[in-house]
Formats: C-alpha cells, structure tokens, sequence
C-alpha cells in the first residue's frame, strides 16, 4: 500500500479566491465556478486509487467509474468549500440532522471525556465544528501537513470557540502529551482512524473485501486510558444540509497482555471497520482517500 504522506494539497490563492465568493456572494456561485476546477483535477491527478475504488470495490461498469471519479472530485470540492464556509462563520447556510449527538452530551454530563473517531469520509471538519454544541471542550487531532500560507489565511477566518487543536509533526511527540492532559482533565478528543504516517503501529484489516493497514493508535490510546470511543461522521446530503452520525459510546479493554495485543487491537479496528463500511456504502462518492488505501 502506498502509504499518505501527511500532506494537504491547495494553494492560497485558491482559498481566497472561494473566501472572497463565500463572503461577498453566495456558495452556489462557488460550486459553480467548481465545475471547472473539479475538471481540471480530473485531466491532472492520477486516477488509479479512484479507479480502483469505485471498479473493483463497488463494483462499478466502466462507464459509471468514470462519471463518478469525477463527480468524487466535485464532492470533495463541494465540502472543501462547505469546511472554509464554516470555520469562516457562515454556519446559518447550512442545515444538520443529528443522529446519535445524545450520546456526545451524554459525555459531557458524566464527565468521562472520551476519544471521537471519524475518517476521510463526508466532511470531518464540519463534525468537529458541530461539537462545539457540546458543552466541554474538545481537541481535534490533525497532522500538521498544510502550508503555512494557508494556516496563516485559515487562522484568520476561523470561529474558535470550544474547539482547539493538536497538530501532530514528525519527530515531535509533544502531541501526546497533550492528548494525555485533556483526557486527564475528561475533555474530548477527536482524530482520523483511516490514516497513518510511516512509523506508526498498524494492524491488517479487511475492508470491503480487501486487505488493508490501519492505525492502531486512537483505539489503543482510549483503552489505555479508560475512556469511551463514539465513532462519527458528517455526510453531505443535500445542497447546503449535512447528516451527523455519532455511536454509543463503548469502552475498549486495555490490550494489557503482550502476547495477545495485536488480536486485541485487531478486534478494536474490525469494530470501527463495520461501521466506517456502512457509512462507505451509504455514501460512495464521498470517500476522499485519494491514495492506494488497499493492500493489492
């Protein structure tokens, strides 16, 4: 498997160009203007991974992989631009369902903190911004893999309120522990489950019928820990109205025997898996790991 190599991809200028459509006229002029972009991607990337994808994994005629890997692209630039709408402040244009979002107050309430795991499927962005509804704070785990051009102009449109983020870096561990203070202080952290950097601890997994690695960490770190694990995910539905899933939340057992951990873990991924495979089939076009995520 090709492995992710942590980085965002995106220019400034880009970003401004759709900051100054979102703030002087109306976010369908933005998708608008995105058909072309989404087409020039379409001549440029390389679209194996995505071939791939909707081919083999879904099944998917010829012709039918086609049309989605482009409406794929079109997707993904639909919720880029929902993500900067969003932490801009633009959050009335938009409407949510909520499913599952008593169980993250629930937390709150018991004060238990608790590890929340989504992936690179619908807009993770915005599931971490809806949880500024719930009344404690969150951190949002993120790799640290976007220019700094684009940081500085993010940071400028941003609407902090309880939400904050850890970064993580390469050779740099100070990440964890700042993950230990908040859940030492029963706050809420939230991170991908689909991704990893080279070097991280991983374990084999099927995924819609196909061999993959995934990263053991965010299970390992809530059962080590004591906390509850709530799967969530924030799926485009319509033009401007998102749906927000969220689990019960569970308590993983701390793998403590050696001999036994990776079974142990093993177990952990294949339960986060079968719900991330429910949401896949769901939602085909809106899986954005544009990477050879399969082991083939």
């Amino acid at each position: 498997m090709a492995q992710w190599d942590g980085r965002t991809r995106g220019g400034v200028l880009g970003y401004k160009i759709f900051i100054w459509i979102l703030k002087y006229t109306n976010i369908r002029l933005a998708y608008f203007v995105l058909f072309f972009v989404a087409f020039w991607f379409y001549i440029v990337l390389d679209k194996k991974p995505t071939w791939f994808y909707f081919r083999k994994i879904h099944k998917y005629s010829r012709l039918k992989t086609i049309i989605s890997i482009y409406r794929n692209y079109y997707k993904f630039g639909q919720i880029l631009l929902d993500k900067i709408a969003i932490l801009a402040g633009f959050t009335k244009k938009f409407t949510f369902n909520f499913d599952g979002e008593e169980y993250l107050h629930q937390l709150a309430k018991e004060n238990t903190g608790g590890v929340l795991i989504g992936s690179h499927l619908g807009n993770w962005e915005i599931a971490g911004q809806l949880l500024e509804r719930i009344n404690t704070k969150t951190h949002i785990i993120m790799y640290d893999g976007m220019q700094q051009q684009v940081k500085d102009l993010m940071n400028e449109v941003i609407n902090k309120k309880n939400i904050g983020l850890i970064l993580i870096r390469e050779n740099d561990s100070s990440y964890l522990y700042k993950i230990r203070e908040a859940l030492n202080r029963k706050e809420i952290i939230a991170m991908h489950g689909d991704r990893f950097l080279p070097g991280a601890n991983t374990v084999t997994t099927t995924f819609l019928g196909y061999k993959t690695e995934l990263p053991a960490g965010p299970f390992y770190l809530a059962s080590k820990y004591g906390v509850p694990v709530v799967y969530v995910s924030a799926m485009k539905e319509k033009t401007t109205h998102y749906h927000f899933y969220a689990t019960r939340p569970k308590y993983l057992k701390y793998p403590a025997n050696i001999k036994t951990r990776k079974a142990e873990l093993k177990a952990m991924v294949d339960d986060y898996v079968k719900e991330m495979e429910k949401m896949v089939r769901a939602y085909p076009l809106q899986w954005f790991n544009f990477y050879h995520f399969w082991k083939t």
